[in-house]
């Protein structure tokens, strides 16, 4: 794959990443706010000192909460179009549809779901202030940890797949990231430190908003970019498909 193409497909990438981020956007603020709401609420009524807003609750919750979820769309659409790269005609003969699917369906699972089984997420309002430092640098670590255990257990199970076949070696390599994920769970320290009393609820609703609005962010990307990235590598099919279609 020339530069040129690489290029395409990184705008494309972004591009998809900044339409899913105004789907995920749209999720969040009718899904997720209710629960954010509540927290703060709860914040207030277990504090007695009470700073200075210094950003209103109805802009962090419109244009706040838009900057954040598209700039993360559009990081996010980049990083995987450039994995898109990297994995197309190396994890199988897949088509650009299914690698782009795959592709979304691997960072779904190594940058999200495998950090919060350590470190799930809570509400911004709810938890220690002096500890959000700490808190950030063990999610992020823990997302780089699961990022090079999934890439390790691909170039496993890759390795393996001559001598063991392909069935034999994906099971061997998922049980290697398993236990491999297990351990640098068990080793990291613990970071959740939500306060007594916190209704369960509500905690429970806001981590569910939260899975939520990543599921809808990377299941649009991948959609979206597989749809792209055939346009651009497999122009031929997709004529093919418009006139069928057409005729």
């Amino acid at each position: 794959m020339n530069s040129t193409t690489v290029r395409t497909l990184l705008v494309r990438g972004m591009l998809a990443g900044l339409a899913a981020g105004v789907l995920a956007f749209v999720f969040a603020y009718f899904v997720g706010e209710g629960s954010v709401d509540a927290a703060i609420a709860f914040e207030e009524s277990s504090s007695h000192e009470h700073g200075e807003e210094l950003v209103s609750r109805s802009l962090q919750s419109t244009a706040g909460l838009a900057t954040g979820v598209l700039v993360f769309g559009v990081a996010i659409g980049g990083i995987a179009a450039l994995a898109f790269c990297f994995a197309l005609g190396r994890i199988g003969r897949f088509g650009a549809r299914a690698t782009a699917a795959l592709t979304a369906l691997a960072g779904f699972f190594l940058v999200y779901l495998v950090p919060i089984l350590k470190y799930p997420a809570s509400p911004p309002a709810v938890g220690d202030p002096d500890t959000i430092d700490k808190r950030t640098a063990l999610f992020v670590l823990m997302i780089a940890l699961s990022v090079l255990l999934g890439t390790a257990a691909v170039l496993l199970g890759r390795r393996l797949a001559p001598a063991w076949g392909n069935w034999n070696a994906s099971i061997a390599a998922g049980v290697a990231f398993v236990a491999a994920a297990g351990v640098a769970m068990a080793v990291l320290p613990q970071g959740d430190n939500i306060p007594e009393g916190f209704p369960a609820a509500d905690l429970w609703e806001f981590r569910l908003a939260s899975i939520g609005i990543q599921a809808v962010l990377w299941s649009a990307f991948g959609l979206l970019f597989g749809y792209l990235a055939e346009r651009v590598l497999e122009p031929q099919s997709v004529r093919g498909r418009v006139s069928t279609l057409t005729a």
